[in-house]
């Protein structure tokens, strides 16, 4: 006797169960990308990078099984075509470069990548959030474990791929990227330490006694500054936002005990001869190539002032044709790149996303403490952006996405908590006492 098998009948609870196993198997597969996505950003020898591989196919991943883009994210979306249509029209006038039109593509595509970051937290927010972070955290481990064994010549056949000019650039083209693209590992290794059990705290330390060296051997004085201010800002937010005494308590001992801690480590480095020589040179505030009639912020001042006569801009990577070097400053760079329209709206985004995020770490959502993080890790990098070009860095796109999910997501959960709040009140009440009328008498009329 054969077995005859049947689909299930659409509607019942088998076909019920059928598509939600397969919605978590989706899920899951999204949450994996996403990982995969966050470890790759460490890796960036060459491109196209793994990195633009994995977005690319994380991308395709969320868009087939179903990606919606909120009216939270229009600020987003519509700033960043504005910017990359000032560098395209600026940059029709200089095509015969062929460095221009890759520039352009690279400039679209992270801008594409920055509204699909901010996109995918509109569902499952936490969860996705928790996926891609978590894979940021290996891609430091990833880059710090490359910086250190560089520096200290662990390998000789890899000192060539792993310094530059004796400092660390790990996985990376420039040790000042390197040192950037580890402040918000650093970061993220530094939540637990300040609001997890004595378990998460400990692996956050150590995750933390990883990435400090190797931002510290990248000799990128950004980076130093960064690390620093971002760490106060997170310690700062995090102990004004929470309700809990002891946990205020504890970020004040883990203040002074990381002081401490950091000035012996810096000590103990500063030992080692070699290392002792760079840090006095890179520690100089005042550098060769920042001085001088030409120089960095000699620079910035003729530049805004050519910047005036040229409304379209004079074109991606054009302005080392009129001076020494680049612009070294993203938001000079803008107007250079792109003219006045891209000129205007970057700073405009960078505005709003500051302004919006910093009203988002006070609204005490379940991802408040990595709302703290990503806000301060986009403020350290667009602080840096005053003083180095971060026009094309990965991280960068990868912070402003997940700013703005962030904001949009947070907007969405106060408004549905207080739905809820007024619903429970209105439940709770207790029922209005019906108004009691006298009844009426008939009047005699006189006859």
């Amino acid at each position: 006797m054969l077995a005859q098998t049947t689909a299930p009948a659409f509607g019942s609870p088998m076909a019920a169960s059928s598509a939600r196993d397969l919605t978590i198997s989706t899920e899951r597969l999204r949450c994996l990308m996403l990982w995969l996505t966050g470890a790759s950003g460490a890796i960036v020898f060459f491109e196209p990078s793994p990195y633009e591989v994995m977005t690319f196919l994380t991308m395709v991943t969320f868009i087939i099984s179903g990606l919606t883009l909120s009216p939270g994210l229009m600020p987003l979306a519509v700033l960043l075509v504005l910017i990359n249509t000032g560098y395209s029209i600026s940059g029709w006038t200089v095509l015969d470069d062929e460095r221009v039109a890759p520039w352009l593509f690279t400039s679209w595509y992270l801008a594409v990548t920055a509204v699909f970051f901010a996109a995918l937290l509109g569902v499952n927010t936490e969860r996705r959030l928790d996926a891609l972070t978590r894979g940021c955290v290996i891609g430091g481990v990833i880059a710090s474990l490359a910086a250190i064994i560089g520096y200290f010549r662990v390998f000789p056949s890899l000192n060539d791929l792993l310094l530059l000019y004796d400092r660390a650039r790990g996985t990376f083209k420039d040790p000042n990227v390197l040192g950037a693209f580890l402040i918000l590992p650093a970061l993220l290794a530094l939540q637990p330490v300040i609001t997890g059990s004595f378990r998460q705290a400990a692996k956050g330390a150590m995750l933390l006694g990883l990435m400090a060296p190797a931002i510290l051997l990248s000799f990128s004085r950004a980076a130093w500054g960064q690390i620093v201010y971002t760490a106060i800002i997170v310690l700062a937010l995090t102990f004004v936002t929470t309700r809990s005494p002891p946990q205020r308590l504890r970020i004040v001992l883990l203040s002074v005990t990381g002081v401490v801690v950091v000035a012996a480590f810096i000590a103990a480095l500063l030992s080692i001869d070699i290392v002792a020589d760079l840090f006095k040179q890179r520690a100089s505030l005042e550098q060769s190539y920042d001085l001088g009639a030409q120089g960095r912020f000699a620079r910035y001042v003729l530049g805004f002032i050519l910047a005036l006569d040229k409304p379209l801009g004079i074109g991606p990577l054009q302005f080392s044709k009129f001076f020494p070097e680049d612009t070294h400053d993203s938001f000079l760079n803008a107007f250079m790149s792109g003219g006045w329209l891209a000129g205007a709206c970057y700073p405009a985004l960078v505005a709003l996303t500051l302004a919006f995020g910093f009203r988002a770490v006070f609204v005490r959502a379940p991802w408040q403490q990595t709302t703290i993080t990503v806000f301060a890790a986009y403020f350290g990098v667009i602080s840096e952006s005053i003083i180095i070009d971060t026009d094309h860095w990965r991280h960068n796109f990868l912070l402003m996405g997940l700013m703005w999910g962030l904001i949009a997501a947070t907007q969405r959960y106060a408004t549905r908590a207080r739905t809820e709040a007024g619903d429970n009140r209105a439940a709770l009440a207790p029922p209005k006492a019906a108004a009691y009328t006298l009844p009426r008498r008939s009047v005699a009329q006189p006859g």
